[in-house]
């Protein structure tokens, strides 16, 4: 053949969201796995961002209120950083979460071997396999990374309030807690597509007969 016939990418984007509908229930449980990392991701950076913004306030009592609430705060700093352990923290959640995806989405391919191996027969090639099944990582990834960082803002701001009280929100750091989110939300965005890269490349070398043939 001289000439494929080349699917649309908004024709992608409408099977993507067709499939997450279908698998609803699958998709959600997916999902939340990264709305939980995410969601602590955002409560650990905003939660420094709040801290941050009582010390740099330079009141003694908030200062105290700090070292009372488990910061270490060396006499005169004036930053506060995340410590080695809330680093650690935070590496094996991102991790975990990004095992889960990939064991999640290994699942999906194994319920939909005989719609790859269709798609593959209609003649769809490797690369819109994959397409497909990035879409959808992203799609849950931007959704699940949104719900993630509203959670985590929010509890990190109740517990802050109920750590420092209302006084918090005369040094709230709008712009520096919405920098805190942004990275919360593309890291979610970015694990979600890598946890899929490794099933989505093994549903597109299937071979069409091998799909076909197996048993659901």
């Amino acid at each position: 053949m001289k000439r494929l016939v080349a699917l649309p990418m908004r024709k992608s984007l409408q099977m993507a969201f067709q499939s997450i509908r279908v698998r609803f229930f699958r998709s959600l449980i997916t999902t939340m796995s990264l709305v939980l990392a995410v969601a602590f991701l955002c409560y650990i950076l905003v939660g420094n961002d709040l801290a941050q913004s009582l010390l740099s306030s330079g009141d003694a009592q908030l200062i105290q209120k700090l070292l009372h609430a488990g910061f270490d705060i060396e006499p005169g700093a004036t930053d506060l950083g995340a410590s080695p352990k809330q680093r650690w923290i935070i590496f094996l959640s991102l991790l975990v979460c990004v095992v889960g995806i990939v064991n999640a989405q290994l699942m999906s391919v194994t319920e939909r071997f005989r719609e790859i191996g269709t798609l593959k027969c209609l003649g769809a090639l490797d690369r819109y396999i994959v397409r497909l099944f990035v879409f959808e990582a992203a799609i849950q990834g931007l959704a699940g990374s949104i719900f993630g960082v509203a959670l985590g803002v929010l509890a990190a701001t109740l517990t802050a309030t109920l750590r420092f009280g209302f006084v918090l929100f005369s040094y709230y750091p709008f712009t520096h807690i919405a920098v805190s989110g942004g990275i919360a939300m593309v890291t979610g965005t970015v694990l979600s597509l890598l946890g899929v890269l490794y099933p989505a490349l093994l549903a597109a070398r299937m071979q069409p007969v091998e799909a076909m043939r197996v048993e659901q």
